[in-house]
């Protein structure tokens, strides 16, 4: 390959490449798998299952937007956006912060709930069947040990 073997420049070498295109690869294509089958079998957009899923843990199935921002990263006009969506499909409600006119409080309704508890036994499907069944014992250990190393790493203040 051109150039990509120019270890410790600003290439990967032929090793590195390898891991990163598996990786990469395998992401890119596990989540967009992920993501048709949700909406197929359960109408509901890897968004409103994350969203879903945060105020389905909340105790009183309640949060302020900037707690479902971490949830998803998305901006706040994206975040916004996309709570009016779902409000409008009868998933969630948005109601004034009684502490703060400027603040709004979502809210899980009934459906919003039921669309979510329909959705997770469809979802712990989808896991076996894309990641966990293809796997042996020994692969998902492995795989699990590098996520938390992955999953760390990330964590870690950036140095500057």
């Amino acid at each position: 390959m051109l150039g990509m073997t120019d270890a410790g420049g600003g290439w990967l070498d032929g090793d590195e490449e390898r891991v990163w295109r598996s990786f990469f690869e395998s992401q890119v294509v596990f989540w967009r798998r992920m993501a048709r089958d949700l909406q197929h079998e359960t109408g509901l957009s890897e968004p409103d299952f994350a969203l879903l899923s945060a105020l389905l843990r909340s105790p009183d199935g309640s949060l302020r937007p900037y707690e479902l921002s971490e949830v998803t990263d998305f901006e706040k006009s994206r975040l916004h956006h996309h709570l009016t969506r779902m409000a409008g499909r009868g998933l969630i409600t948005r109601t004034p912060c009684p502490d703060n006119a400027r603040a709004a409080i979502i809210t899980l309704t009934p459906e919003g709930r039921a669309a979510i508890t329909a959705a997770f036994p469809k979802r712990a499907a989808h896991i076996r069947r894309w990641l966990l069944d293809p796997l042996s014992a020994g692969q998902r250990d492995a795989l699990a040990e590098i996520a938390d190393r992955l999953h760390t790493t990330l964590r870690e203040p950036e140095k500057p």
